[in-house]
């Protein structure tokens, strides 16, 4: 028993006896796969990754940051996503040229553009192998696999990116410190029975073993839902959204400004806007499980009562062309809010310019 308790210090000795630099800085590329139910292709990812060394412990801080430019499936639209993690770096032995490494941390991600898809920034959980080959003195080619999980909007969302770069050491050795054989420790027992996820359900009877801290449970440690809309009660903002609507990150019905101007007093759409009505339309022609409530609004000027009707007016305009577009006219309704809900100042002409819009709330069919 004595020999087996030795293996850690050995290995933590035999790490930090390596002649290591203390900074390594590697430039990487590589290909992210996308689970099918994010409704994203997979892409290319492009990022940096620094290390440092000078610790004195067997795991080494790793600073990542990834970008990749998406497209949404079966769609022109895309989005931009960004990732931000640190990592705990373990390097095994070196064999030859080739030194193998394993790598465990927490991030973040955020996407530009959503779109009414079950995504949304969060924090995930990364865990990745690799290794680096040697090329020169201070200079290796490194290649990896990072498999990353993150509570999303409907349940987990998964990724795995394959990675490779040009790995660079710099800032000097240092020395190798004496360490000490550990001594055997027993470990605690464990009781029968406990409440390992601290939801207040025992885990004989826990149905959702791992949920997060702070989620409110029911009888059978599963997150509460009242309003079935994907996100739990304890973060729900709008916790009685109306059945079927598509809802944002917060649990509030996902409103999309479909940046559609009109002059003041009228309801005929400007020709830069008929762009953004092919998109809205390609949307909704690829997303087929999705309706749309069409809402228009006015500024301050003029009566409520004109203004009710006005907006009424550019609604229906829009309808009108999307369907022109081939969308189905039973899948869009409209409504006229007049000068309800201003989203910018009427005092000035570029608020009311802003005011004088038309947002779109989708609708699960």
């Amino acid at each position: 028993m004595k020999k087996i308790m030795l293996i850690p210090a050995l290995m933590l000795s035999a790490s930090l006896m390596a002649d290591n630099e203390k900074y390594e800085v590697t430039p990487v590329i590589g290909y992210n796969f996308v689970e099918n139910e994010l409704q994203l292709e997979n892409a290319m990812l492009y990022g940096i990754e620094a290390q440092y060394n000078a610790y004195d412990s067997m795991f080494k801080p790793e600073l990542s940051v990834l970008y990749s430019d998406v497209d949404y499936e079966h769609s022109n639209l895309d989005t931009d996503i960004y990732r931000f993690a640190l990592n705990a770096v373990y390097e095994y032995d070196k064999m030859d040229m080739f030194t193998p490494l394993a790598k465990v941390g927490i991030g973040y991600e955020t996407i530009s553009d959503i779109y009414g898809t079950p995504n949304s920034d969060g924090a995930f959980l990364d865990a990745g192998i690799g290794a680096k080959v040697e090329l020169a003195k201070n200079l290796a080619l490194k290649l990896e696999a990072i498999w990353m999980v993150k509570d999303g909007v409907n349940g987990r969302d998964n990724n795995l990116a394959t990675l490779v770069g040009i790995n660079y050491a710099f800032g000097g050795s240092k020395p190798a410190p004496v360490v000490e054989p550990t001594t055997e420790v027993k470990p605690a027992p464990k009781p029968v029975d406990g409440d390992d996820d601290n939801d207040g359900v025992l885990n004989s009877v826990d149905m959702c073993p791992t949920t997060l801290a702070g989620i409110e449970v029911d009888a059978k440690g599963c997150a509460l839902d009242d309003d079935k809309d994907g996100i739990f009660n304890s973060v729900d903002k709008c916790p009685n959204t109306p059945a079927n609507q598509v809802v944002d990150q917060d649990g509030c019905m996902l409103l999309v400004d479909l940046h559609i101007n009109f002059k003041t007093n009228s309801y005929n759409i400007d020709s830069p806007s008929h762009t953004n009505l092919d998109k809205f339309a390609n949307f909704l022609e690829v997303k087929s499980n999705y309706s749309a409530k069409i809402t228009g609004y006015t500024d301050s000027r003029g009566s409520a009562s004109y203004n009710k009707k006005l907006s009424k007016k550019r609604a229906d305009v829009v309808k009108t062309e999307l369907v022109k577009r081939g969308v189905k006219a039973d899948r869009i309704e409209t409504d006229g809010m007049g000068e309800a809900n201003p989203v910018a100042t009427n005092t000035t002409e570029e608020g009311r310019a802003q005011n004088r819009r038309i947002e779109a709330t989708l609708i699960k069919n």
